[in-house]
């Protein structure tokens, strides 16, 4: 059994300090994938951003305070891949894959688009590089988990207020094509819907009013599987007993051994 997290920290040092490191540990959990780290790895010197019992891989962003990617394993891979060869994959430390045998976690952090039109843009540019990154994944002998805030909702159910959010970045038409495409073209599966299909199932909730506390949320943090693991899942489930960012932490589970 193979249990994953992913967790968009919004600034890893922070939820640090809300308590994230501890509560990490008590899951146990054989890979745990964290995005929007906002720190260098030199700014990481402190023992609890090197969890004992794992392997500790980080990814910066060259500009400081800002994006980044991290992965932490329990067994050590056989290959960390941090570049794609493309910006602002690569500027913004975005992308960092762990190879293990026949089996590959990617801790993705997709741009947010919501600040203004050169970002949904950005944000447009790199789905587009990043559809041609998924296609060739598929070509390969490996399954991949992909662990990542997509800043997507795909469909009506994984956000509270979809009427109104229809013209914002995150549930755009396209932005939900382009998801679509991934899903129907490549094959990939969203390993969350596969087993729970309720509504309110979120992941994110603005700072703004009461969201986090009435559960005014969007579902933007998703496991996606190649289809090859889509049997394999038997769990999943989002935590929401402590605060650590303005994301929550997402566990999937699979009857899969990760390192066979």
């Amino acid at each position: 059994m193979a249990s994953i997290i992913t967790f968009n920290a919004n600034g890893i040092r922070s939820a640090a300090r809300k308590g994230f490191f501890e509560w990490m540990l008590e899951q146990n959990a054989d890979v745990v994938c964290v995005q929007e780290t906002k720190a260098q790895e030199h700014q990481l010197d402190d023992a609890v951003f090197h969890p004992a019992g794992y392997h500790c891989f980080y990814n910066d962003a060259e500009k400081k305070g800002y994006s980044g990617t991290a992965i932490y394993s329990r067994i050590a891979p056989r290959e960390v891949i941090s570049s794609l060869g493309w910006d602002p994959a690569d500027s913004e430390g975005r992308y960092l894959q762990a190879d293990f045998e026949k089996f590959s976690v990617i801790s993705l952090y997709l741009p947010s688009g919501s600040s203004s039109d050169e970002g949904l843009a950005k944000k447009y540019r790199f789905m587009d590089a990043f559809y041609d990154h998924l296609a060739s994944l598929r070509r390969k002998r490996r399954e991949f988990v992909i662990c990542a805030d997509w800043n997507i909702c795909h469909k009506e159910i994984d956000l509270k207020n979809w009427r109104p959010n229809r013209k914002n970045s995150g549930f755009l038409p396209a932005e939900r094509a382009w998801l679509s495409r991934v899903y129907d073209e490549l094959g990939y599966v969203d390993s969350f819907r596969e087993i729970n299909q309720l509504e309110e199932q979120y992941t994110w909730w603005s700072n703004r009013g009461q969201a986090y506390a009435n559960n005014v949320g969007w579902r933007l943090d998703y496991q996606v599987i190649t289809p090859g693991l889509r049997s394999r899942v038997r769990a999943g489930s989002i935590y929401r007993e402590q605060k650590f960012s303005d994301h929550a932490p997402h566990t999937m589970e699979f009857d899969w051994d990760i390192n066979p």
